[in-house]
Formats: C-alpha cells, sequence, structure tokens
C-alpha cells in the first residue's frame, strides 16, 4: 500500500487511480467534517467531492513531504465557508449523526431512544452557532484535532481558536439551558 506522500507524487505526475485511492483513504474525514459544519448531508457530499476535484486541479501545489490532512482540513473549512457565505441562508439542523459521531459501534434501541431527544437539542444548538465557532467546534470535538492544528488549518492564531472554542461552549451552553437541557448532562471540557 502506497503512502499519502507516494500517492500525492503519483497525482502529481497525472496518475487519477492514485486520486481514487487518496479518496478512499480519505473521504471519510472529509464528509465528516462538512457535515458536522454544515448540517446537510447533500451539501457535504457536494463538499466532498469538491475537495477531490480540488485536489486534483491543484495537486501541483500540494508539498508531498507535509502531511495530507491538514490540507483536506484546510480545504474543506474553506468550500465550506464558500458555500455558506454564497447561500446565505440557515442550514437545517445536523440529522442522523449520532451514528457516524460514534463511528461504527452498533448501538442498541434502548440507548438510541434514550438520547434520541437530547440529541436533537445538540443537533439544534450547534446550527445555531456563529459559522466560525461551529468551524472550531466540529474540528476540535468531532476531528478529535489540537487548538494547534486547527490554527494551522485554518491559519489563525491559536488564542482566536480558544477564543471561539470558549464563545461556542458558552453559546452550546446556553442554548441547552434555555432548551431545558441541565447544565451537568452537558461535559465540558475547558483548555
Amino acid at each position: 500500500m502506497y503512502s499519502d506522500r507516494e500517492l500525492v507524487l503519483q497525482l502529481q505526475q497525472g496518475n487519477l487511480n492514485a486520486l481514487g485511492d487518496l479518496y478512499d483513504r480519505h473521504n471519510r474525514l472529509v464528509y465528516r467534517t462538512a457535515l458536522g459544519i454544515t448540517g446537510d448531508e447533500c451539501i457535504a457530499a457536494d463538499l466532498l467531492q469538491d475537495v477531490f476535484l480540488r485536489m486534483h486541479r491543484f495537486a501541483r501545489h500540494i508539498d508531498p513531504d507535509r502531511p495530507l490532512e491538514p490540507w483536506l482540513y484546510r480545504t474543506t473549512a474553506n468550500l465550506t465557508y464558500t458555500w455558506m457565505k454564497r447561500h446565505k441562508r440557515w442550514l437545517r439542523p445536523l440529522e442522523d449523526v449520532a451514528e457516524w459521531l460514534v463511528g461504527s459501534k452498533k448501538l442498541l434501541p434502548t440507548y438510541v431512544a434514550e438520547i434520541d431527544e437530547e440529541w436533537r437539542d445538540v443537533q439544534k444548538a450547534v446550527a445555531a452557532l456563529s459559522l466560525q465557532q461551529r468551524v472550531v467546534v466540529v474540528l476540535y470535538y468531532v476531528n478529535d484535532l489540537s487548538l494547534q492544528e486547527i490554527s494551522e488549518i485554518l491559519d489563525v492564531p491559536v488564542g482566536t481558536i480558544k477564543s471561539r472554542l470558549f464563545y461556542g461552549r458558552q453559546a452550546l451552553k446556553k442554548y441547552l439551558e434555555s432548551d431545558g437541557v441541565q447544565p451537568g448532562e452537558v461535559n465540558y471540557e475547558f483548555t
């Protein structure tokens, strides 16, 4: 199996099979990020395709000696920002994301029933965040990236990332409390 570096080099030489291999390896990461930010499965699927089309189009600008994942996160976030600005409308809340957030773990029906209502509240709260806060919250909590990694991906200072994450958490907490969710039910991880 080829490394990302080898696949990027092959793609830069025009090998479309390398693009397919990179897509197979990283499509879940891109889709999960786009879905977390937009809350819309169709838009996330479109953005997924756009990210890999951009990878093909600008392959010669990708540094094969650097990790590919930050490039994918940055491109996904940038394309999402562009899409959101272009359409200037509120997106419907996240749908059916709970299962993918926990990966391939099979959820018991009783557990799903218990968390269903609370999850809808969280979906609404995330969708109500500003776009900048939503991107940081998704990259931090859904993609489990560090503050430094998010800073590099979005090309903003770590302090700005901390601020967006802090105010995003505060907004989530306020929204959930106003919706009747007890503050103790939501776990916050302060940095």
